[in-house]
């Protein structure tokens, strides 16, 4: 049995960018975001003598966040009750793990940013599939899937070179569509 072993010298150019990615999916906000990874990395550094070598230094990263987030809507839903917080393990809309649940509350001054990130999403989605169809693919297998560079690279037959340039690409077009699209 082979153990998996924790490098935190090389977590930040590792893996910042896909925590970033799965974070800002689920929090909408570049600052809360890039602070939740910030403290997942020192988290990880707190308890790496609790890591037992079972899963790969990704994966550990990443229930380390997800406990992150879970923690972050608690604490800004804890002064006006229970708030509904979903965890979506995959792109598919109706799955998902329900933490809590109410009824939105009409006096809520979040209900206006909750339309406004769901205008967003559709606006994304929109986005991609204005993309080619094998780079919207490989974007939604890398940025929104989060499958490893290497598995990639076998089921499309690419170089990771080529996967990075078709990354950048749809990132760039992704962008220059949103700017056209969303932020007018």
């Amino acid at each position: 049995m082979s153990t998996n072993i924790l490098d935190p010298n090389t977590w930040v150019d590792k893996y910042s960018d896909y925590l970033y990615n799965y974070t800002i999916v689920r929090v909408n906000d570049r600052e809360i975001a890039q602070d939740l990874v910030q403290e997942t990395f020192f988290a990880g550094l707190k308890s790496i003598k609790n890591f037992k070598g079972e899963a790969s230094e990704r994966t550990w990263l990443i229930s380390i966040l997800k406990r992150k987030i879970i923690d972050y809507y608690r604490k800004i839903n804890s002064n006006k009750g229970k708030a509904e917080v979903r965890m979506s393990y995959s792109s598919e809309e109706s799955e998902g793990d329900w933490l809590e649940e109410r009824v939105a509350d009409p006096f809520d001054i979040n209900a206006e940013s909750e339309i406004e990130n769901t205008e967003l999403g559709l606006a994304i989605h929109n986005c991609i599939d204005k993309l080619p169809e094998k780079q919207a693919l490989i974007f939604k297998r890398k940025t929104v899937e989060g499958f490893e560079t290497e598995a990639i690279c076998n089921e499309f037959d690419i170089t990771a070179s080529n996967l990075w340039v078709i990354i950048h690409r749809a990132r760039t077009a992704m962008a220059e569509c949103l700017e056209k699209n969303w932020f007018k």
